[in-house]
This record gives structure tokens, sequence and C-alpha cells, in this order.
């Protein structure tokens, strides 16, 4: 009975040093990683969350069941101009490593990113403004040039998405509309296209949907690598 106890307490230290030993290697790939995570244009942070247990088998195999990565303060382009994404949150599936863990790239992700109006505004031509316009809808502002007379337009906009890379914001309606010149005018301020770069190489836009706070995009993807 008491070979017993002695051989359930030895069971036990030593499963907790594994547990141990298992936390730290998980620590060290993280902090490692998050190192080598290779985003176009750059990220003000990055943090990798490796999920799974126990680490080191899935280590030995080269393949990772889930790792979560959050990247902050992004830069990117659309449209040519310099914007930011304050957030992306990425959720990747079956990550597998490569030679000398030097490459990972994940059989399928899903994610959101969020840019704030603040950005959105920005990245946009001189004198616009964009904001939260109530119902699903952006408010975006401009000056247009009227006879010689500046004019300050607003006007409530849909965003959709074009395809995986891209987003259109198109005004509903124009004051003026009708007036020979003047919608082709108003437009040419209010509404854009972007193409959106800089995402990790296979993740692309899904849907967009307008909150109060900016702009969630919806991400998805295959074959997302994390290291160019």
């Amino acid at each position: 009975m008491r070979a017993l106890r002695i051989l359930l307490v030895l069971l036990v230290v030593v499963g907790g040093l594994f547990v141990a030993v298992d936390r730290a290697a998980v620590y060290y790939a993280e902090s490692e990683a998050e190192d080598r995570v290779s985003i176009s244009g750059g990220a003000g942070t990055t943090e990798i969350a490796i999920k799974g247990f126990p680490f080191l088998t899935q280590l030995a195999a080269s393949e990772l069941d889930r790792v979560d990565i959050t990247l902050t303060d992004m830069k990117t382009e659309a449209a040519g101009r310099a914007i930011r994404v304050g957030e992306v949150r990425a959720r990747l599936h079956d990550v597998k490593l490569g030679s000398g863990y030097s490459t990972a790239t994940a059989a399928r992700a899903t994610g959101t990113a969020v840019v704030s109006y603040e950005d959105l505004t920005a990245a946009a031509e001189d004198g616009v403004t964009v904001a939260y316009g109530g119902d699903g809808k952006v408010k975006v502002t401009g000056s247009v040039t009227v006879l010689g007379t500046p004019v300050s337009r607003s006007v409530l906009s849909t965003v959709t998405r074009v395809d995986g890379r891209t987003i259109e914001v198109r005004a509903d309606e124009v004051p003026g509309e009708g007036i020979p010149g003047i919608e082709r005018l108003v437009r040419s301020r209010t509404d854009f296209e972007g193409e959106v770069d800089g995402l990790p190489k296979g993740l692309e836009l899904r849907q967009v949907q307008v909150t109060e706070n900016g702009l969630e995009i919806e991400l998805n993807g295959s074959d997302v690598s994390l290291t160019g």
C-alpha cells in the first residue's frame, strides 16, 4: 500500500513536471513566433497564442492544432493611401511548420479586422470625413465647388465588399441629383473604392459590417501564410 502511494506521488510529480515543461515550451514558441510573423507594412504589436495540449507532441509532428493571432495598429494601404487597421484577430487551424520552423501555413483561418472612422477619414481624400450614419450606414461629408462657391454636402452611404481585397463606399442618394454635373461632382468626393493590402497571404475579406465604432470586416481564408 505504501509503495502504491509512493508510485502515485511520483506520477503526480512527473505529470506536473511534464505540464510545466510543456507550458514553458509554449511560452517560448509564442515569443519566437511573434518575432517571425511577417506582415506587409508591419503591425504595432503581434500577439500569438498556441492552443492545444500537449504542445510538445504537436511540435514533434510539426503541426499545431490551432493558433490565435492578434495584430494591432497594422499599417496597410487602400486606394494608394496609407490606412491604419486598429485590430486584426485571426484563428488559424491545422498550422503546418516548415523545416527548422522557419515557415508556418494554416490550412484554414477565420477572423475579423476593425477600422475606425477616424482612420477611414485619415485615409480619405483631403477635406472628406467619414462617420457613423446610423442603421448600418456611414456618413460621408465632402466639399465641392459649384460656380466658384465651396459647398459642403453629407450623404449616407452603403459599404459593400467588391471582392476578397476590395471594399466600396457609395452614396445611396446625392443632394442635387438630376442637376447636370452635380451628382458626378458630389460623388467624386463621397464615393470611393479601396483595395486593402497587407493582410496575411491567403486571408481575404468576406463581409463588411458597419457599426458605431467603425467597420468590422469578416476575414476567411485557406493556406494562410504567417511568414512572408
